[in-house]
């Protein structure tokens, strides 16, 4: 993990692509139904790949605390079961209907079938977690699994609400994204039995991390290529979501910023102002700079809550994540 530049998520993940490779494997496994729909909705989510960063998260966490058996493999296929079931629901609230580039599950089957083809995840992924027999970690997965949908439930009420601040803002954020990724880190703390000090600490490095991943796609829906990311420029706002680049916006931009904002919001799109003109005021005011330096100051929270584990490759992997985040382009 040494040398200059960035380290990509292949190199980062290498350490556990073995473990990876298995949590695939047992994904094809568990998407097996004497329903014939069930496992073509399945084949075509793992088709449509993903960065599987949450059971890469879990796995690397084990590895620097020291264990290596079975049920990482199984709780990382737990947690990935859990965000899959949580995209597939998102897409229909969000009226999406491209994911990765192509058509959705939405956008190929419906929101009927969607809509159960999530419950189905939902469901299986709690059926494997019980079948490990750890009560506490159960318990931890369906907190998290109930913050999630509150989450989504807050997004909705405070959707278009332009007086929504930062700190209600990373209140949703935290429970549709890192509280997850938190939940992975404090898995490997509880199967690794690293003691309640680690176990907090591995919490808090992913929960920061988390809030980065989150605030980076939020910068991203503002600057990358409908091409790069798979989705028109600006749609979290067309669809009434105010993220960190946009509340920045209406706290700095002065009058235009916020004619531009509401206009967007009134006609769920971009009929009387441009995406250009957005991004040109969100530049000039620096609330891009503003939502960049607090994904940074998150990061670097992250890689300090690791400086109590020993040095290792799985601490290097762990501590160059942050870095990769920061720096993707989609």
């Amino acid at each position: 993990m040494t040398g200059r530049g960035v380290a990509g998520l292949r190199d980062i993940v290498q350490l556990v692509q073995d473990d990876l490779a298995r949590v695939e494997e047992l994904f094809d496994e568990q998407i097996r139904s004497d329903v014939r729909l069930v496992g073509e909705i399945g084949r075509y989510i793992r088709d449509g790949g993903g960065k599987r960063i949450r059971p890469a998260l879990l796995l690397l966490a084990c590895r620097l605390c020291g264990y290596r058996g079975q049920r990482a493999v199984l709780l990382s296929g737990v947690v990935e079961f859990i965000h899959t079931a949580t995209l597939l629901h998102d897409d229909i609230i969000d009226q999406a209907t491209m994911r990765r580039g192509r058509l959705s599950v939405n956008g190929r089957w419906g929101n009927q079938v969607t809509v159960l083809a999530g419950d189905f995840l939902y469901t299986k992924s709690m059926a494997m977690a019980l079948s490990q027999d750890n009560l506490e970690i159960l318990r931890l997965l369906s907190s998290v699994t109930l913050r999630m949908t509150e989450g989504e439930l807050l997004e909705i009420e405070r959707a278009a609400d332009i007086q929504i601040g930062e700190a209600e803002h990373l209140d949703i954020i935290r429970r549709k994204t890192a509280d997850l990724f938190s939940a992975c880190t404090r898995i490997a703390g509880m199967l690794s039995e690293v003691g309640p000090e680690r176990e907090a600490a591995l919490a808090r490095y992913g929960l920061s991390l988390g809030i980065c991943f989150q605030m980076v796609d939020d910068l991203l829906d503002f600057t990358a290529e409908e091409k790069v990311v798979g989705k028109p420029v600006a749609s979290d706002l067309a669809e009434g979501k105010l993220t960190l680049p946009v509340i920045f916006l209406l706290e700095r931009g002065g009058a235009r910023a916020r004619e531009v904002v509401s206009s967007v919001l009134q006609d769920r799109g971009f009929a009387r102002v441009t995406r250009d003109e957005m991004l040109r005021l969100a530049r000039e005011c620096g609330a891009l700079d503003a939502a960049r330096a607090l994904a940074e100051r998150h990061a670097q929270d992250a890689r300090s809550e690791l400086a109590g584990f020993e040095c290792s490759p799985y601490r290097e992997a762990l501590e160059a994540l942050p870095d990769f985040i920061l720096s993707r382009d989609h």
